[in-house]
């Protein structure tokens, strides 16, 4: 399913959802009118088809049953408004809504070109860090990272992210992001993804012992599921990552840096090999 800012019909924006939860789990319009606290398993499903449109009143309820928050609420509320205006003019100041909304928090997706991006945890962790510190030399941003690294080190993170266009540089020499997140490209781009996770495990293990319970959430479950099973689970991470996404992008006055690892893997080969 693309980003939500790329949505310019909420119609099309709810089936495709519903779709995409189908395609990997047991979903139907029952299940999803459920969720939303409709009575009727077809209201949605004539809301996807544009023969029905939502109202002001049962949009919380839709913002709600696909887990949508922080910025990915707020767009979703003026694509509705947009679609059920009656004329231009009442279509215009929520057309230039969504267009803000998507233009602060388009997603930047790296390409093979710009592998350097995933070496290591300083790139990703400067680039949320130096907008941050307006006017702050390197030796000062790097005494802010709990993870050792240079002064040196942060010249040539910030020279990088600068020419591959992740950071802007502005006049009085402060720094600003040209996108508010950074996602990889499927091709080209494994290696050094894995790579970065390998070290980023490595941070969340040494995290253990390193930090107070009450700056870090660490824990983990042990259970056991069929494909089918597993399918769902792996969507609900991905619809959560997401959510988390949206949550801190919508954060005011942020003060601190967090990394958040997602891990499912099995413990053990299948017990049943035919299946």
């Amino acid at each position: 399913m693309k980003p939500i800012t790329e949505y310019k019909d909420y119609h099309s924006l709810i089936k495709d959802f519903y779709e995409d939860r189908k395609r990997t789990s047991y979903f139907s319009w029952r299940e999803f009118a459920k969720l939303a606290g409709f009575s009727s398993p077809t209201y949605l499903r004539l809301v996807s088809e544009g023969k029905s449109n939502l109202s002001r009143v049962t949009m919380p309820r839709m913002i709600s049953a696909m887990e949508l928050a922080g910025f990915e609420a707020e767009y979703f509320k003026a694509l509705v408004n947009f679609c059920n205006a009656k004329d231009d003019s009442a279509k215009m100041p929520f057309w230039k809504q969504m267009r803000q909304i998507a233009l602060e928090y388009k997603v930047r997706v790296v390409d093979k070109e710009a592998v350097e991006y995933f070496d290591g945890w300083k790139n990703s962790v400067i680039r949320e860090l130096a907008p941050r510190m307006k006017g702050a030399t390197p030796g000062e941003i790097a005494k802010k990272c709990c993870n050792e690294i240079s002064a040196a080190d942060v010249s040539a993170s910030l020279d990088f992210l600068t020419k591959a266009g992740f950071l802007k540089k502005d006049a009085d020499g402060s720094y600003r992001q040209t996108e508010k997140n950074v996602t990889a490209s499927k091709e080209g781009m494994v290696y050094a993804v894995h790579a970065m996770q390998h070290k980023m495990l490595q941070l969340a293990d040494e995290s253990i012992e390193r930090f107070a319970p009450d700056v870090r959430n660490v824990s983990g479950l042990t259970f056991t599921v069929n494909r089918e099973c597993y399918k769902r689970i792996s969507q609900e991470v991905d619809a959560f990552r997401k959510k988390i996404i949206a949550i801190a992008a919508d954060a005011e006055n942020a003060d601190q840096i967090y990394r958040l690892n997602l891990q499912l893997f099995p413990m053990t080969w299948k017990l049943n090999e035919e299946a």
